[in-house]
């Protein structure tokens, strides 16, 4: 069975509608897959509507922004409440927060000579077809910097501009990292650290982020993110069963044209691994 429980669409910051990204997901022979576009939940109908044409196995996802000691880190949400409350009110906020960090980042980029960067980004999100009230993200920015031809690529917008301890690593709008697991928690879902080998920390301070995500009721952790490199994937292995976690898989898909996080296209999971698909909410492997 292929597994893909990682990707984003329009919705957020991926250039695929999610009826386009489920055709796509289809096509790539995935059988089980969510939707976790970035602390946004506005694609799921959509995206289970397409997945049950396309014969497809769907459960509810979310990409939620989180801070842990001065860090932003993703917690993944899987079989959640889509009508629940509480989790509605939490991205409300956390949208609200996202318009003033688009904000700040625009002014920040034109205090270093690069003005109209809002106004920029908002044209290249809503020339994918997003909701004209979602706010940009950081890959907006980064398109619209190449396009205005102060970077070469997006890679060197993140890596001068946008990435983490960067002028656009604002981190103040989002909730504590056990506060976003109690959100997803409250709504019958699941919680589940994305890429934890993305952050840059020692194994030291990622074992003490294991440790406080399960303290904070955290079930799982994304072992396998794209194509990582296998001696990174084995030891998130270990680490995760050494916490009790299940393990998770996804290929964090935005755009066709990362071959890197191509849909389906994960390292295995090494065979000590309990999946998180063995978990009840992926029993009929659809959520509403």
């Amino acid at each position: 069975m292929l597994v893909d429980l990682h990707m984003h669409s329009t919705a957020s910051d991926g250039v695929l509608t999610p009826a386009e990204l489920m055709a796509r997901a289809a096509a790539a022979g995935i059988d089980l897959l969510a939707l976790t576009d970035h602390d946004c939940i506005d694609g799921l109908v959509e995206a289970r509507d397409a997945a049950a044409r396309h014969g497809m196995r769907w459960i509810s996802g979310v990409e939620l922004s989180a801070q842990w000691q001065g860090h932003t880190v993703h917690v993944l949400g899987y079989g959640f409440d889509m009508q629940a409350a509480g989790l509605l009110e939490a991205l409300d906020a956390v949208r609200d927060g996202r318009w003033q960090r688009a904000e700040q980042i625009g002014d920040r980029l034109a205090a270093k000579r690069m003005p109209g960067a809002l106004e920029g980004a908002l044209g290249i999100q809503q020339a994918t077809g997003s909701d004209p009230h979602s706010p940009p993200a950081r890959p907006h920015f980064a398109d619209w910097m190449v396009q205005a031809g102060h970077v070469r690529d997006r890679a060197e917008a993140f890596r001068k501009w946008l990435g983490a301890g960067k002028l656009g690593d604002i981190k103040q709008h989002w909730p504590t990292l056990p506060d976003a697991v109690q959100q997803l928690r409250g709504a019958g879902g699941v919680a589940v650290l994305a890429h934890p080998w993305h952050y840059g920390f020692t194994r030291a301070r990622l074992r003490r982020l294991l440790r406080d995500f399960a303290e904070a009721g955290g079930r799982g952790i994304e072992v396998s993110n794209g194509k990582q490199a296998p001696e990174q994937v084995a030891v998130l292995a270990h680490m995760g069963t050494e916490f009790g976690f299940l393990a998770s898989c996804g290929s964090d898909f935005h755009h066709p044209d990362a071959p890197w996080m191509a849909l389906g296209a994960m390292t295995p999971l090494p065979a000590t691994c309990v999946p998180l698909w063995s978990d009840a909410r992926f029993a009929e492997g659809v959520s509403a």
